[in-house]
């Protein structure tokens, strides 16, 4: 547990050493404006909630979570830093777990400091702030799920470009796997019991009902497992380019 905190803080801290963090942090409270009161229309829509706001965060993760993953691994591995750590005296499960969370505490700040968007509504009628903390909580959640697969697509390559790509398209599939519209097009024949077992590998199936409110653990069961799962797979990958 020491080394995983002791990677925990020497990752957190290199982000904030360097413009990454502080870029994202402004691009990702910009975004978040912009969508929320001006396409998502907070003030004209008459009803005090950040529905509008949660809407479009599994559209913004999808481009904002892979930048930041990208480079977990992919920047180890072309700099031949990789050699050197996985030579340390710690656990290359601590090394995984450690690099995932310094970046997952990284969208957990920048989600943080979307407060004045809750202090807004807040002002402007009555809403329900036990759903609301519920549907940040999703959010992170969903975040460290799109995460998780950047590690893994980081952990592949050493060109950063490339991770992007590969985890922008996956998470793309793990996003339209729960969208409406798709689980509409599927054939009237079709089993009916696939197309529940395909909806439910969607993040917007979970998300989506937490935001609204509806608190089910399996909801956030789904994405701790979720995570765990590419995590392990995150760690496989390396333990084979460490033995080729």
């Amino acid at each position: 547990m020491g080394s995983l905190v002791i990677i925990f803080k020497r990752e957190l801290g290199s982000y904030f050493a360097t413009p990454l963090a502080y870029i994202f942090i402004v691009i990702f409270l910009i975004s978040n404006g912009i969508f929320t009161f001006d396409l998502g229309g907070l003030y004209v829509r008459g009803q005090a909630d950040l529905l509008p706001f949660f809407s479009f965060h599994p559209w913004l993760y999808l481009f904002m979570v892979p930048a930041i993953g990208m480079s977990l691994w992919a920047d180890e591995r072309k700099t031949g830093t990789i050699e050197l750590l996985l030579t340390l005296p710690v656990r290359l499960s601590d090394v995984v777990v450690g690099k995932f969370l310094a970046a997952w505490a990284l969208t957990g700040i920048a989600l943080a400091l979307t407060f004045p968007i809750w202090l807004t509504v807040n002002y402007l009628g009555d809403p329900d702030n036990g759903v609301i903390l519920a549907a940040y909580i999703g959010s992170w959640f969903m975040a460290g799920g799109f995460l998780s697969i950047a590690s893994c697509m980081s952990a592949c390559t050493k060109n950063s470009v490339i991770a992007f790509i590969l985890t922008v398209s996956i998470c793309f599939l793990f996003v339209i796997m729960g969208s409406p519209i798709l689980l509409d097009a599927f054939p009237s024949w079709f089993p009916q019991i696939l197309v529940d077992a395909f909806s439910a590998m969607g993040f917007l199936t979970h998300f989506d009902s937490i935001a609204k409110g509806v608190l089910d653990i399996r909801d956030f069961l789904f994405f701790s497992v979720f995570i765990a799962a590419w995590l392990m797979a995150s760690a496989i990958v390396i333990e084979m380019k460490k033995a080729n």
